[in-house]
């Protein structure tokens, strides 16, 4: 094939699960969209393997759900720490109260069709060894089978995770902390049975230990203040031997069927932005893997960024200004969390005993339910211009009848497109956005606009008279309207 003057609306770089989404998410909105990734062959690794509550909402406003495992495990509870009191998921807002079970490379599988399927063109084998752009484009050289070529597009996304080419490229910094702390990871299988799931923590270190299904378990043992090498490829000695410092057996461990080693880094890009080259997912920031959230944070990304690059193409470039200001303060706020569980795990007298006092305060429901949120992100509500309490918020299902018919609002989102959702007597209008008129018990309020990634950009209120004008020219009004 002749990639030679291969130019696209955006330029997306890397296939993993951000990628993926993003892609089509532009797709939805009938962009072009190329996919440059490096490996040959979609990566067969579970690497992340937990898919949150907001996630799956997010999900099933695209109609995803169905195309997943129909059997995969749901964790009800999550861990903060490995604390003993768990954190229950039942009383958050979301309609997926729960973590599924599922392995990163299904996910891909799923994306990738998904993508393609809406007409992205995915190219495995590619490698960006070189970015420039000017005012109007993004040029970047392409190592290939097929050989070298160059590619232009309107917008590049550096979707490459942690160690990104596109980040470097750009030349974005990326300022945060490395820790003084080794741990391996292992896909694998026990002869012993272990002694107990979850995380654990022992005076020597902390362990991680999850069953993956078809008799694999994963097991992240890691050794506090032992940072060991940060590159090269570990061994399954070498990961038998920090489970017998870390629990005192290696679990009779064999037949790996991936080896990895990481740090506990804690970085974020300094911009998100750097002219027509953005970041997504890891690529704009990383953190200590605890309870699943990088994943999670990486498709909230690409959903709040796939319909702003839309309205950029099509004029309204302000949007993109919106893509940081709203997504840094989640990742930050991932940041936090995943380093205060990770000083949490620590040995000493001292951990041990804030480790006691914290746990029980998780019985304080109220309490469980901060912490709950607060690593699932499912109370995320942006700051957005209105006086609405709702304002911001995200609203992840609700029933309705339109037209007498029952449907859904998470179905009615499918397009990608946003609304404008009428509840109540008054008719209210949004020039260039879709309007439904509906029914449903205890209405939240009479009108609501909802953007594309399903957050209420405007509510109306008690008195039902201020209008969505000013919403809808704030975040929808453009020169080819929807």
């Amino acid at each position: 094939m002749n990639f030679a003057k291969s130019h696209s609306d955006v330029l997306v770089i890397g296939a993993g699960p951000i990628g993926l989404l993003l892609a089509a998410e532009l797709r939805l909105g009938g962009a072009s969209v190329t996919v440059l990734e490096r490996l040959t062959e979609p990566s067969t690794f579970s690497k992340a393997f937990g898919i949150g509550g907001r996630t799956l909402d997010l999900f099933d406003q695209r109609g995803l759900l169905d195309h997943l495992p129909a059997d995969a495990h749901r964790w009800g509870a999550g861990h903060f720490s490995g604390l003993p009191t768990w954190l229950t998921y039942d009383r958050l807002p979301t309609a997926h109260p729960y973590v599924l079970r599922i392995a990163q490379h299904e996910t891909e599988l799923l994306l990738a069709g998904h993508a393609t399927r809406l007409g992205a063109d995915l190219r495995r084998g590619h490698t960006v060894t070189a970015l420039a752009q000017d005012a109007d484009r993004v040029q970047v050289t392409v190592d290939s089978p097929q050989g070298t070529y160059t590619a232009t597009a309107d917008y590049l996304i550096g979707c490459d995770g942690g160690r990104s080419t596109v980040r470097k490229l750009a030349g974005i910094g990326f300022p945060g902390s490395t820790g003084e702390t080794a741990s391996l990871l292992g896909d694998v299988v026990l002869t012993e049975e272990p002694p107990r799931t979850g995380m654990t923590r022992t005076d020597t270190g902390m362990i991680f230990i999850g069953p993956l299904g078809d008799g694999l378990h994963r097991v992240v043992p890691t050794l506090f203040d032992e940072p060991g090498p940060e590159h090269g490829e570990p061994t399954l000695e070498e990961l038998r031997a920090a489970l017998r410092v870390v629990i005192g057996t290696d679990l009779g461990a064999h037949s790996p069927r991936w080896l990895s080693r990481f740090r506990d880094n804690s970085r974020i890009a300094e911009s998100y932005r750097c002219g027509r080259v953005l970041l997504a997912g890891d690529a704009a920031h990383v953190h200590a893997p605890f309870g699943g959230q990088g994943l999670n944070l990486g498709f909230g990304d690409a959903m709040n960024l796939g319909w702003k690059l839309l309205a950029a193409l099509r004029g309204r470039e302000d949007l993109l200004e919106t893509y940081e200001r709203e997504r840094r303060p989640v990742a930050e706020r991932v940041l936090t969390n995943t380093r205060a569980q990770f000083a949490l795990s620590r040995p000493g007298e001292q951990v041990t005993a804030l480790r006691e006092l914290l746990d029980g305060l998780l019985d304080i429901p109220e309490v469980n339910d901060r912490l709950a949120a607060i690593t699932t992100s499912t109370t995320l509500s942006y700051d957005l211009p209105g006086a609405h309490p709702l304002t911001g918020t995200f609203l992840a299902d609700l029933p309705l009848a339109v037209d007498g018919e029952p449907v859904r609002l998470a179905e009615l989102l499918r397009p990608g497109k946003g609304l404008l959702l009428n509840l109540g007597e008054q008719e209210f209008r949004a020039e260039g956005v879709p309007v439904v008129s509906a029914k449903t018990e205890n209405p939240p309020a009479a009108a609501l606009l909802i953007r594309p990634d399903g957050h209420i950009a405007w509510a109306a209120g008690p008195e039902g008279a201020d209008g969505p004008a000013e919403a809808v020219e704030l975040w929808f009004s453009r020169p080819d309207p929807w």
